[in-house]
């Protein structure tokens, strides 16, 4: 996968999005951290495009929030900072 980003083309690799999915709630998905990352882009405006264009982004199956107790189980499998200063404020 290869991704343009302010002119500059960037090679993203299989192994690297395949390492970021994860199965929840039965279904296979990637934290919106994990695509920020892969997109070039800060979490925190990777959201914000997703809400300015909510149309594009349809459907439960295809975004929707973590719980607490899903991040919970998730923690084990990846690092996260604290909910403190410079942690996340929202649930994935």
């Amino acid at each position: 996968m290869a991704k343009e980003k302010d002119s500059e083309l960037m090679i993203v690799s299989a192994e690297l999005v395949r390492n970021k999915i994860y199965v929840i709630r039965g279904q296979r998905v990637m934290l919106d951290s994990d695509l920020a990352q892969i997109y070039g882009y800060e979490t925190r405006h990777f959201n914000e495009q997703v809400k300015r264009n909510r149309d594009r982004f349809e459907g439960e199956d295809f975004i929707f929030r973590l719980s607490s107790s899903e991040l919970a189980n998730l923690k084990s499998q990846f690092a996260t900072s604290s909910s403190g200063w410079g942690g996340r404020r929202n649930l994935p």
